[in-house]
């Protein structure tokens, strides 16, 4: 597999992932922010948002920073992900994706960002910190 260089866009802002009933519906707080994501299957619904919206009854992993891997990417493509993830896992950094219909997401824990950041410079990407806006509520 060839080496793939990407720029990565650090978000502002910690996020958390959440997880509810599978059968539960998707609550508005979830949804009051310019990022978020959604995943539902037969054993959970899972949301991604501003730690800062989720209440404090639901069961959620908070303080995870979100990288952006600058897209969009054509489906055909193969590595993108991994020319990440791989850097990351050499640097015992735990991760969590995301995928869109252009681009990819991973997530870090607050507590590994700065190693995850060296890591992903140290494997050849350009790193750009404080890109976009930052998520309401956190």
């Amino acid at each position: 597999m060839p080496k793939v260089a990407l720029t990565l866009s650090l978000l502002p802002g910690r996020l958390a992932v959440c997880r509810l009933d599978p059968k539960a519906a998707i609550p508005d707080w979830a949804t009051a922010t310019p990022f978020f994501s959604i995943s539902r299957n037969a054993d959970e619904l899972s949301i991604v948002c501003p730690e800062g919206q989720v209440p404090p009854e639901v069961r959620a992993a908070p303080g995870w920073r979100a990288i952006k891997l600058e897209g969009p990417f054509d489906f055909d493509l193969t590595g993108i992900v991994l020319s990440v993830a791989g850097p990351l896992a050499k640097a015992d950094v735990t991760i969590f994706t995301l995928s869109t219909y252009d681009t990819d997401y991973v997530l870090v824990r607050e507590s590994q960002l700065e190693q995850a950041l060296n890591a992903l410079s140290g494997a050849g990407h350009l790193v750009r910190r404080g890109a976009g806006p930052p998520p309401t509520g956190a």
